[in-house]
């Protein structure tokens, strides 16, 4: 084996005006939203640690460092080719891509370009070199509109899905005064180790070396043995065991880190009393340590868990960790699958609401029936489903580092409460919000919200049609096979001239072109085939689509007892539009803020709360 070098580098060190390549039988970049949201979170939290409003950016340097881990090279041909760090080096391209368009005006911006690109006789060049990719890189790095991701290669769709992450993600905190101050954080107090080999057979070895030997025990295995060695009779231990590995081996096989996420919801929702102040020098609390070492938190919490004699620590296993773990996987399941009676936890997994775990396991107890068990679950599920569409319409964050702080306040009100005690503390919550959906009467598609309106708009469609008395169509609304058929449909074209009467500015005419009452959802053939067409020209094959999209037809009214009959008992002002104006779209953003309130009402929490 020749030399092995490995050196400490920060971001900038790294990056600044160096190539690194990956070989095309490298697997693809293959980080999803979960792996994404926790290196932000982490990130920005070790950031917040130390941040006060009243420094200068030059105390950032005296700001605590965070180490991220190793890449390892291989150094050959001139080249430098990525073995292993592909997928956290892609993600931070694209999260300094990010960070280079917000700072996009400001006189304090921090200079990224030279760790994104190198440019030499005017052919850029991306830091992270694959070919493959650069047309992607590009659009993101201008802020081009998404090109059509269906036929490109698995790492460039991947690689557009993660920056929409972390664009809906990045906590809007730090978008203001506070951002180049993170900025200079991250690249010049975040460091990785490179580790390079001048062969591809040393650096795999280098590799297979450090991923197969000596592997550590995981907070999950150390609980275990923990709680295990305080169970003195050895039958009692021996059952505690085999329960232990079967919830244990059931969560792994959902998803290979399932074991830790479950034990983190169940203890945070359960049994956290604290979390640590936003403020510089705040020590972690019980909320903060759960998600870090919860071994070590349990042993260090014994008296507050209730484990003081050996039945104690059994009772934990057996009934505790049983009961909530097989409820999280149940939860998880439903994430993934439209299931009847949990489908809030399927629509907030779909806006990647991972809070809604700990939230919901807080309000369960082992001794609750399973009809009490399915009331809780939808009760809870109902107001987070109510909150989270609220904040959307208004603009507002749902990133777990925005709701972390008050999500917690709600798991310790919630506690050990029954159906009626739920019900009444979480629709007493939605009271004390100001912002409702009659807040803000001009909701509107942004580059930033895409998903998330396509999200609601899948809702709204759904709705009247399942109210109508037809099938729910939401899974392929939204792509729940994994594969997005539909999109977000403007009814106008993007063709200002056509509307000079009523707009005359091209903004005033596209700032209205975006409004939700502006919109529907349909198959991406359809807008491929029609978008561009005249509304009148549109309007007959509108009537061939979603009832959302089909009640702007005549024929919808005609023969429809279904519709008719919804029409009726819900009072909704559903009509035709002959013509698309102006007005007309002021009255569907009307109608659709109608539908989103009956959808999102306070009032199920409560019709939810009632005996079976």
């Amino acid at each position: 084996m020749q030399e092995i070098r490995g050196e400490a580098k920060t971001i900038r060190q790294l990056l600044s005006g160096t190539r690194y390549a990956v070989d095309y039988y490298q697997r693809e970049y293959k980080w999803q939203p979960k792996q994404v949201r926790e290196l932000i979170q982490d990130l920005t939290g070790e950031f917040l640690d130390d941040y006060e409003p009243a420094d200068d950016r030059q105390e950032v340097s005296g700001y605590g460092h965070y180490f991220l881990g190793s890449i390892i090279i291989s150094a050959r041909d001139g080249q430098k080719f990525i073995i292993d760090g592909q997928q956290r080096l892609t993600t931070m391209s694209l999260l300094l891509i990010f960070l280079h368009n917000l700072q996009r005006g400001r006189e304090d911006a921090v200079k990224l370009n030279e760790l994104i690109f190198s440019e030499k006789y005017s052919k850029k060049s991306f830091n992270l070199d694959v070919p493959e990719r650069t047309a992607c890189m590009e659009a993101l790095f201008n802020q081009q509109s998404p090109f059509e991701e269906a036929d490109q290669p698995e790492s460039v769709r991947n690689i557009l899905a993660r920056y929409r992450t972390i664009e809906e993600h990045f906590p809007a905190n730090l978008t203001t005064d506070a951002l180049p101050f993170f900025v200079d954080w991250l690249i010049e107090n975040v460091h990785l180790v490179e580790i390079t080999a001048h062969s591809d057979d040393d650096a795999y070895t280098i590799f297979e070396t450090m991923n197969d030997r000596g592997l550590s025990l995981t907070a999950t295995d150390m609980l275990k043995g923990y709680l295990l060695a305080n169970i003195s009779d050895s039958d009692m231990r021996m059952r505690a065991a085999t329960v232990w590995r079967d919830r244990i081996s059931a969560l792994v096989h959902h998803d290979k880190d399932e074991d830790a996420d479950a034990i983190k919801a169940w203890l945070r929702g359960q049994h956290a009393s604290t979390i640590r102040e936003r403020k510089k020098n705040a020590v972690p609390q019980d909320f903060d340590r759960i998600g870090t070492e919860f071994h070590r938190w349990v042993r260090d919490n014994t008296k507050a868990l209730g484990l003081e004699r050996s039945t104690d620590f059994a009772g934990f296993i057996e009934r505790d960790l049983a009961f909530y773990t097989g409820q999280y996987l149940r939860l998880r399941k439903a994430s993934h699958e439209l299931t009847p009676g949990l489908e809030t936890v399927y629509y907030l997994a779909g806006h990647e609401f991972t809070l809604q775990y700990p939230v919901i396991l807080a309000a369960l107890l082992p001794d609750d029936s399973p009809d009490v068990i399915d009331q809780k679950i939808r009760i809870v599920g109902t107001f987070l489903d109510i909150l989270v569409a609220r904040r959307i319409w208004n603009f507002r964050l749902i990133a777990y580092s925005t709701m972390q702080y008050a999500m917690f306040l709600v798991m310790r009100d919630i506690r050990r409460k029954s159906r009626s005690e739920l019900a009444d503390i979480l629709r007493s919550r939605l009271e004390t919000e100001k912002e409702t959906f009659r807040s803000n009467d001009r909701f509107h598609l942004t580059k930033m919200n895409r998903n998330v309106t396509a999200e609601l708009l899948a809702r709204i469609t759904d709705y009247i049609e399942r109210q109508s008395g037809l099938p729910s169509h939401f899974e392929e609304y939204v792509g729940g096979s994994g594969k997005k058929r539909f999109e977000v449909e403007h009814i106008w074209a993007a063709k200002p001239e056509r509307h000079t009467e009523e707009f005359p500015t091209e903004a005033d005419f596209y700032e209205y072109r975006n409004r939700i009452g502006g919109l529907l959802l349909l198959p991406k053939s359809f807008n491929a085939s029609y978008g561009a067409l005249p509304y009148d020209e549109k309007l007959e094959h509108y009537n061939s689509q979603n009832l959302l999209a089909r009640t702007l037809h005549s024929q919808c009214y005609d023969r429809n007892p279904g519709f008719l009959a919804f029409c009726e008992s819900s009072g909704l002002q559903f009509h035709s539009h002959p013509q698309f104006r102006r007005a007309d779209l002021d009255e569907r953003q009307a109608l659709y803020t109608q539908i989103a309130e009956r959808i999102w009402n306070p009032d199920l929490l409560l019709q939810q709360a009632k005996p079976n």
